[in-house]
This record gives C-alpha cells, sequence and structure tokens, in this order.
C-alpha cells in the first residue's frame, strides 16, 4: 500500500461547520507554537489555556480571515480511507484605515493614501509544518490570500497588503520576494504586535530597546483591481 498528500488551500468560513473549524485550527496552532516558539510574538503556554470560544472568537472576529492549507493522505487501495489534517496558516487583518495604518515617519513607510483611494490589509502569522515544507506551501498560502483581496470588492481599486518580518528569517524573507513584495521601512516589535493586533501582549513599559529598536523589516504588496 502507498500513500501521498494532496494539498488544498482555502478560507475558513466564519459560519459553516465551525465548531469542527475551531478544532482543527486550535490543534494546528498549538502544534505550531510548539514546533517553532520564536516564529509567533504568543506561546504555547498562554494559547493552551485558552477556552473554545475564544478560539471561536479569533476564527469569527470581524476584520480577521484565515486561510488553511490542509494534507490529505490518499492511500492507493480501498482498504483505507484518505485523512485529512490541516498543516499551514494564513491571516488577514482589515481593511485598515489610513490612521490605523500609519507609522511614525522615521520607520520610513510611505505616506498613506485617502481610504477611499486604497484598501489596507495586514497579512501575518504565515507557517507551514515542518514535515511539509519543501512543497510551495507558503506560496500557495499567500497566493490564496491575495487572490481573495483581488476579488473582496470593486472599488478601491488600489489594494496594499503589509507584512512586518524579521530580517533574520531570510527564507520566509525571499518567498515574499518572490511573490512581489518589496521593502518599505523598518518597524519595531512594538509596532509589529499593534499592526498584527497583538496589542495586549505590550507591557505597560516600552521604553526596553526589544520593544523599540526598528530592526523588523516592513513589506509591502500592491493589488490593482480590474
Amino acid at each position: 500500500m502507498t500513500a501521498n498528500y494532496i494539498y488544498s488551500y482555502f478560507r475558513v468560513s466564519k459560519s459553516d461547520s465551525i465548531h469542527d473549524s475551531v478544532q482543527k485550527y486550535r490543534a494546528l496552532r498549538l502544534k505550531a507554537l510548539q514546533a517553532s516558539p520564536g516564529s509567533f510574538a504568543s506561546t504555547y503556554e498562554t494559547e493552551s489555556t485558552f477556552s473554545e470560544s475564544e478560539w471561536m472568537s479569533r476564527l469569527t472576529a470581524p476584520g480577521r480571515e484565515t486561510f488553511i492549507c490542509a494534507a490529505t493522505l490518499h492511500y492507493n487501495s480501498s482498504a483505507q480511507s484518505d485523512t485529512t489534517e490541516w498543516i499551514g496558516q494564513l491571516t488577514l487583518r482589515g481593511p485598515a484605515s489610513s490612521q490605523d495604518f500609519t507609522l511614525p515617519i522615521e520607520s520610513g513607510q510611505p505616506p498613506q493614501k485617502l481610504d477611499e483611494e486604497e484598501e489596507r490589509w495586514q497579512m501575518l502569522s504565515l507557517f507551514t509544518l515542518s514535515e511539509h515544507r519543501g512543497n510551495g506551501l507558503g506560496t500557495n498560502l499567500c497566493r490564496e490570500a491575495l487572490d481573495y483581496l483581488q476579488n473582496y470588492q470593486k472599488y478601491p481599486r488600489t489594494v496594499q497588503v503589509r507584512l512586518m518580518v524579521k530580517p533574520e528569517n531570510q527564507v520566509t524573507v525571499k518567498l515574499y520576494q518572490r511573490l512581489g513584495f518589496v521593502e518599505a521601512g523598518k518597524c519595531t516589535l512594538a509596532e509589529a504586535l499593534i499592526a498584527n493586533g497583538d496589542e495586549h501582549l505590550l507591557p505597560s513599559d516600552l521604553s526596553s530597546a526589544k520593544w523599540s529598536t526598528r530592526q523588523g523589516l516592513i513589506m509591502i504588496f500592491k493589488i490593482l483591481r480590474g
């Protein structure tokens, strides 16, 4: 008996089979936090205590869209049925106002256009399980999300997609560059957490260099709707 994986990509519905989606998303997220703790601002210790309602809120909250890569283990035999597991994730946060997207001038990020001229989204939490890497899954997840934004609505015609990434994550940086993202400034860790909707993880005192040093790369991709 032989087996192979078939990969699929989709946006998580906020209504259809949501309880099943919550369980699959929780399993993926906790596995990701354990496997690659340095890739996330949050921790396994924090999120393992979340209630089902908190996981539900994460998937159904307005202004957040979750995209999943699922791996179906397909057996070339009728003796065993196929099984599917969620093995990759990506989140879009938006649309955001010009005011919410604006960063201090020292960041180097270009000024924002008027809200009626441009739509803005933050891309975050790209992750795939290590045993499935090398198959272009991260690239395909990003394309699924960008295609969603292309067809999200007709106006405004210009869409800005922004992400913030650690420059030492060269594999990820190169992935974004191949997709067409360009460097557009430097952000602090505090600014990145706020942009990603994780401001609750910030301490009351932000004077430490950990929070205020401009080391993170700001990368931007522009979509022109037809």
